[in-house]
């Protein structure tokens, strides 16, 4: 696909990998909605990339529906769906009092991060799925973000490798379901990345983790993450592909 001219939906994309990806959407002429739970920020993004700011919750269908009416209302129907929104959590399981760890906590961040994605597809795909076809028979791109904890989950991750699992395992039997209506499906698990959740572990925690990987020797760049997920779009090939972006074949052992 062509991602000149097209509509593109980014969640998460106030900050982080989200930002980055719709920035570069838009450096390469996409109409691009920031969806976002925070409304200064999304505003901010769009506003320096001339888009649309939408603040939406992605576990909330109403709130969802919303921004994407706005999001349409404005630039279109949308080809291209970035889920890219997700928070992440440690907790271990019997904490240090003693007292196991809370299940709600648990139950938020699976929300967020997979049932959240689940509802953005559903609601995109329906509506894409209306679309007529591009001159290859597509329609639309959806694309996943998981993380290397879906497969190497450390102490503490278990809801969120839980979550990002789920996000791995949802790929194929989506990219299959949606192949009948032109609709692709893709996701990326990346790794040690220089986003503002890691930014926010101490200077020294960082430079650890950096030098966990042999070659380059420091965390990814959130512009890489956007520039594979751009790629994604353009290549009509890719289909139901989990790719990590984590250096696997490099990182140090633990």
């Amino acid at each position: 696909m062509n991602i000149q001219g097209q509509a593109a939906l980014v969640t998460g994309g106030a900050s982080g990998l989200g930002e980055a990806t719709a920035r570069e959407l838009a450096r390469l002429g996409a109409r691009v909605a920031v969806l976002d739970v925070n409304p200064a920020q999304a505003e901010k993004v769009a506003g320096e990339i001339g888009g649309i700011a939408c603040e939406c919750d992605i576990t909330n269908t109403g709130s969802l529906q919303a921004a994407l009416a706005k999001a349409a209302q404005r630039h279109g129907p949308a080809r291209i769906l970035m889920n890219i929104a997700g928070i992440g959590t440690a907790k271990r399981i019997v904490q240090k009092d003693g007292s196991p760890a809370p299940l709600e906590e648990f139950a938020r961040v699976v929300n967020i991060n997979l049932v959240g994605s689940y509802n953005a597809s559903r609601l995109f795909a329906a509506e894409c799925a209306k679309l007529a076809p591009l001159e290859d028979g597509e329609r639309g791109v959806m694309l996943f973000t998981a993380s290397v904890a879906a497969f190497d989950g450390q102490v503490g991750q278990q809801a969120y490798s839980a979550s990002k699992g789920g996000l791995v395992g949802m790929t194929l039997p989506m990219a299959r379901d949606l192949a009948q209506h032109g609709i692709r499906v893709c996701t990326i698990a990346p790794g040690l990345f220089a986003t503002p959740l890691m930014q926010q572990l101490p200077e020294p925690v960082q430079e650890s983790l950096a030098r966990s990987i042999p070659f380059p020797p420091r965390l990814g760049k959130p512009e890489e993450f956007a520039q594979l997920a751009c790629h994604i779009v353009t290549n009509t090939h890719l289909n139901g592909e989990v790719i990590r972006l984590d250096g696997a074949l490099r990182m140090a052992p633990r």
